[in-house]
């Protein structure tokens, strides 16, 4: 991972996890070829662990096959909640929790 390439290393990026693509507003310029052009993704594996998906794939510089990053989402069901984090220098990090319910028991107002 390069940290000369990305504008701000692991951004707060609130609830938003990306499963797939790139983060292009962090990204600077390649450290090592010094060209601003695309990302690409590669060597993009999915396994799952005892329940628990996770993605990883490197950000790589189109022009020159440097690694700008290594990116990590999870996705895991927890209780009621469907759990996603994400991890990586370029694309920040971030969580969020979803109630697999109609309704989120943690949004309702108490009654009394």
């Amino acid at each position: 991972m390069c940290n000369g390439c990305v504008k701000k290393e692991y951004p707060d990026r609130g609830n938003t996890c990306l499963e797939d693509g790139s983060y292009l507003i962090n990204y600077l310029e390649c450290a090592s070829c010094h060209q601003r052009d695309f990302v690409l993704i590669s060597n993009k594996a999915t396994e799952e662990d005892d329940g628990e998906e996770i993605v990883t794939y490197d950000h790589v510089c189109k022009n020159c096959d440097h690694v700008i990053a290594s990116h990590e989402y999870t996705f895991s069901v927890v209780d009621e909640y469907q759990e996603y984090t994400m991890l990586c220098l370029l694309c920040g990090k971030a969580e969020d929790s979803i109630s697999v319910l109609p309704d989120d028991p943690r949004q309702c107002a108490p009654l009394f």
